[in-house]
């Protein structure tokens, strides 16, 4: 008993020391400042007084921190640069929210790849996009050789607000920004909205790289259960209430990684409580292009006022020509444009000729719909294979390419992930997407990319690991 004391205490110690790291790793304590106090931070930790002098006595002698008789202690000098992946809970390296980027951007040709988030080549529209670079080829000097304008270029900003009203959103040419990519456009957003240690609400599970964005503006991360028909709203509305977040980013057509669809009833809850907490609602939308029929918009019954909607085309047209954009009310369009051009400059003016040739491609809108029939037959067809060997989807999504999957008891994604890693399958293990860590036993499968029966049976092999 004694033994296990002693255990636990060092536990504790190492959880205080790992906290007060964290957060100056994170920049929310600064060289010079001040630490809590021990009594507060013992009351905050729920850990003994005791605990928390031992902690900073240790830290003081890694020079850390330093003690001022009489004042407390304070952030020492010289702190290592910000280190993304030392910023939150470490509590499970392996899949953090780098672990399937790095993974997949990193893998050899001859690698599966079931866990990215992108389409194979040849699922793209590759003679629409050569018959697009030998019209640029023949463009004149300027569009070949000039920065493009802060808004981006006229003519596929009309484009996009056209789409943008197929489904129900309403935006001017005007109150939209080119971005180089869906990314681009939540950092600016990021940069626009946020102060750091600004608290930003999450789905439970997310997008990873939501996590890892936010991370390196140093934002509070909270979360929020997704379900199969949008977020928990009971759970919204007390996570409004009690940490009073200042922003919301969310995926509302086809959801990432789940798959689920926004429902109508879900939409309005939503944002009534945004209406009532003063929460700005960031939709990431850049999965539209894969849908048979429009799901429901929060941009769409919002008309743009507390929703900011982004998009790009990286998913259906190239992720080796990056192309997004912002849709949002006028004022913020401006300041917007202020920071593109301080961050970035002038636009992608190739990027942007390219995307606005392949999208007026007679060809465009055929391409879609063969890809859809082709995703659908790719879920179902996965989704049975999947099941054959106890990995059950956690709904049957619309559209998309995504299932999210939950392994067989006694199956944890990570060390499934590693299993499959080690035959050159790259597999996204669940808890790399849950910021609550809830998500071991999960796995995202990208049913394009699931068409290898190498897969299954490197499943079938990481299934012989459990332990019952």
């Amino acid at each position: 008993m004694v033994y296990g004391a002693v255990r636990m205490d060092v536990s504790r110690i190492a959880m205080v020391m790992a906290t007060i790291q964290q957060r100056i790793a994170g920049r929310s304590l600064t060289v010079g400042a001040r630490l809590p106090s021990v009594r507060s931070l013992a009351k905050t930790l729920a850990v003994s007084v005791s605990t928390v002098v031992e902690a900073y006595a240790r830290l003081a002698a890694e020079g850390v921190i330093q003690s001022r008789p009489g004042s407390g202690f304070y952030v020492a000098a010289h702190t290592a640069p910000l280190a993304l992946s030392e910023v939150g809970p470490k509590l499970d390296r392996a899949v953090d929210p780098f672990w399937v980027s790095r993974q997949s951007l990193e893998a050899n040709d001859s690698a599966l790849k079931p866990g990215c988030g992108w389409l194979p080549p040849s699922w793209l529209p590759e003679d629409a996009i050569r018959r697009s670079l030998r019209t640029l080829s023949r463009a004149d000097s300027f569009s070949l050789s000039e920065y493009g304008t802060p808004l981006g270029l006229p003519a596929l900003r009309q484009l996009i607000a056209r789409r943008l009203a197929e489904r129900g959103v309403e935006a001017a040419p005007d109150q939209i920004m080119l971005t180089e990519s869906g990314t681009q456009a939540i950092d600016l957003l990021c940069r626009f909205l946020l102060e750091p240690g600004d608290t930003v609400l999450l789905d439970d599970p997310c997008y990873f790289n939501f996590q890892a964005l936010l991370r390196a503006h140093r934002a509070r991360l909270i979360s929020v259960p997704y379900t199969p028909h949008g977020p928990d709203t009971t759970a919204l509305a007390a996570v409004l209430a009690e940490h009073k977040p200042r922003l919301y980013i969310t995926n509302s057509g086809i959801h990432n990684p789940t798959g689920a669809t926004l429902s109508p009833v879900v939409a309005h809850r939503v944002l009534k409580l945004a209406d009532q907490h003063g929460l700005t609602i960031v939709e990431d939308d850049i999965f539209a292009d894969f849908e048979d029929s429009p799901a429901p918009r929060l941009a769409a019954f919002d008309g743009l006022d507390r929703v900011i909607q982004i998009g790009s085309f990286s998913k259906t047209l190239s992720a080796a020509s990056r192309c997004g954009f912002v849709a949002a009310k006028p004022d913020w369009i401006e300041g917007l444009t202020d920071l593109k051009i301080a961050t970035s400059f002038g636009g992608g003016r190739l990027n942007a000729e390219l995307a606005l040739n392949v999208l007026s491609d007679s060809s465009y809108r055929k391409h879609l719909e063969g890809l859809r029939r082709k995703l659908a037959r790719a879920r179902h067809d996965v989704g049975r294979k999947l099941r054959a060997l106890g990995i059950e989807p956690w709904i049957e999504p619309q559209a998309g390419m995504f299932l999210w999957c939950k392994l067989p008891d006694g199956l944890d994604a990570a060390d499934v992930s590693r299993t499959a890693l080690a035959h050159n399958v790259v597999l996204a293990p669940g808890n790399a997407f849950s910021l609550a860590q809830s998500a071991s036993s999960q796995l995202r499968f990208n049913v394009s990319q699931s068409d290898d029966d190498r897969i299954f049976a490197v499943l079938q092999t990481a299934a012989m690991l459990r332990t019952w």
